[in-house]
């Protein structure tokens, strides 16, 4: 199965069980031993390949025992700042996000309607 956002997040989780379930097994481990192996327990590593939700943390584990950390690159690709966006910022990298100017005054300025009876 193709990992495309038209799928549920459920969906997602047990694809990616169902692939590191196959790449435990193609590594000749158990649960128990790629438990062992990435300082996790057995019933992490069963969770994991049912699909079902856990700390990313222990999943990360688990990928860096079977190698397959390098995989995780291309989960979220470092990405360049843009040479304009450097020079707007003067060679820092921005922290934040910033509302564009006087959009979040406006709202907070305006006085609300005064109350009516509804006629």
């Amino acid at each position: 199965m193709r990992l495309t956002a038209d799928l549920t997040d459920a969906a997602v989780l047990r694809e990616l069980g169902a692939r590191l379930e196959r790449r435990r097994i193609d590594a000749g481990l158990t649960q128990a031993q790629l438990a062992e192996e990435a300082g996790v327990s057995k019933r992490t590593i069963e969770r994991i390949e049912a699909g079902d939700s856990t700390d990313f943390r222990l999943l990360v584990r688990a990928l860096r025992t079977l190698k397959l950390t390098e995989g995780l690159e291309d989960l979220v690709p470092d990405l360049p700042q843009s040479p304009i966006a450097l020079a707007r910022q003067k060679g820092r990298s921005p922290r934040r996000v910033k509302h564009p100017r006087g959009h979040a005054g406006r709202a907070a300025k305006q006085a609300p309607e005064p109350w009516k009876w509804g006629e």
